[in-house]
Formats: structure tokens, sequence, C-alpha cells
């Protein structure tokens, strides 16, 4: 399976960025291939602006260069994948961005839905599992990116995978949790 890997993290030298590396030599060693894109260090613009507004009456709408080369490399994928840390409780701005501009109308939804069979949301978590499900916050972002986003834009199979405690200090935890994110790259489509 080809799998676009989807990255958002402002430090070269973070958690967020270990666990992809971590998570694309399992998918690698699956035997899966994967791309790699770094929202940062590619420079993706968030920012919705006027010509990638959708066009409720115009499904064939062609949007910005930039929005149109990622749906392009998107359709060159049959699963996807997202790593992120969890900030307020939901995806950071520049993932939300990205999401906003290029799972656009006509291409991820509306008349059309998304070709992808397979998305995973690997998000580390500040907190312990226990704190993110004491108001029920891991239940919403599970609703949020599995309903809410995949389901709505045709994604047969999504799946919320939380890396919990990552401001840990302990180097045994940390090991854990590079180790989680092998082994969700390695079980890729088959979890």
């Amino acid at each position: 399976m080809k799998v676009l890997t989807v990255v958002a993290h402002p430090r070269t030298d973070s958690l967020t960025m270990a666990v992809t590396d971590r998570f694309t030599r399992g998918l690698q060693d699956a035997g899966h291939e994967t791309e790699v894109l770094d929202l940062y260090r590619s420079r993706f613009n968030p920012v919705l602006n006027e010509p990638d507004e959708p066009d409720w009456t115009d499904s064939g709408k062609q949007y910005s260069a930039e929005v149109m080369a990622e749906i392009e490399r998107m359709k060159r994928h049959d699963g996807l994948a997202y790593i992120f840390p969890l900030w307020w409780y939901g995806l950071p701005a520049m993932l939300k961005g990205y999401i906003e501009r290029v799972w656009n109308h006509g291409f991820a939804y509306g008349p059309q839905k998304l070709p992808h069979r397979e998305v995973l949301w690997l998000s580390l978590a500040g907190a312990t599992s226990e704190q993110l499900a004491k108001r029920n916050y891991d239940q919403m972002v599970n609703h949020q990116l599995n309903v809410g986003l995949a389901e709505y834009a045709g994604i047969p199979s999504s799946k919320v995978e939380f890396l919990y405690d990552t401001l840990s200090s302990n180097p045994d935890h940390i090991q854990d949790l590079l180790q989680q994110a092998y082994e969700h790259g390695l079980h890729y489509g088959r979890e």
C-alpha cells in the first residue's frame, strides 16, 4: 500500500518528528511505500483564502496551484496517516488548515469523496489516558476525526491512536512511545 504520512510540528527535534520516523520505518518494514509531507518544512500555507474557498455550485472548481498539487499528491496514495500533537483537544492549526484547504469540495466531499481506504490519526497527547478520558476528550477527538472528517469524506476505515503522557521525562516511557509508533506503522491497514 502507498501511504501518505502528513506530520505537523514546528520543531524538527520534537517527539512528534521522532514518532514520524519510527512510524514510517514500521510502514517500510511491513512492505508499504510512504511519502512524508512535513507541513512546516514544506512551508504549506494553512490559511484558507478566496481561491480555495469551496464553491457549492461548481464541484469541478480548480483551486490554487498549492492545493491542486496537494490533491494530486493525495491521489497517488492508497492510505493516509496524520501525526500531530494534540493541542487544545484538537488538531494543530497547521494541520487543520491543510485539511480545510485540501480536503475540499469536489475532491473530499460533495459529489465526490476521497478515494482512500484507510486513515490513521496518530496523536501525541501530553495528558495520560485517564486525564484525556476524564471529560470524554478522547471520545470527542475520536468522533471529530473518525466521523466528522473521515466518514464524511468517504474513508471506510479510520482510527485514532493516542500516544499518552508525551511530556514525561522518563526515557523508558519515551522509548515505549516510539515502539508504539513503530508498531502502528508495522500493522497499518491490519489494525
